[in-house]
């Protein structure tokens, strides 16, 4: 099982997505894909000119049954402690620092 969320996508690559996933929510897609179209998803939103906030979980063979990645401004950090996934809520500080960072490239 795959789940996808975006934050601030545009109208056409939602239309892309929902040709391989349901979209039960806005922005958030689910479905059972295999482990290359999952990538060729991935590489799908990641490989725009301004790609959007984006989370992936898939089903994966580990501790918590589920792995998970990020790109773009999400609101939400994915830490990795010894094996586990963890997500951290940043403060607004961080927030400025990591948008500024992202103008400048």
């Amino acid at each position: 099982m795959v789940v996808m969320i975006l934050e601030n996508a545009t109208p056409s690559l939602r239309g892309e997505l929902t040709r391989f996933l349901i979209e039960p929510k806005a922005g958030v897609f689910v479905g059972k894909v295999s482990a290359i179209v999952r990538e060729k998803l991935w590489e799908l939103c990641t490989d725009r000119r301004s790609p959007p906030g984006i989370i992936q979980i898939w089903s994966d063979a580990n501790e918590q049954g589920f792995n998970i990645r990020s790109a773009g401004d999400t609101n939400r950090i994915i830490r990795d402690y010894e094996g586990l996934n963890l997500i951290s809520i940043p403060d607004e500080s961080h927030a400025t620092r990591v948008r500024s960072v992202g103008r400048q490239a």
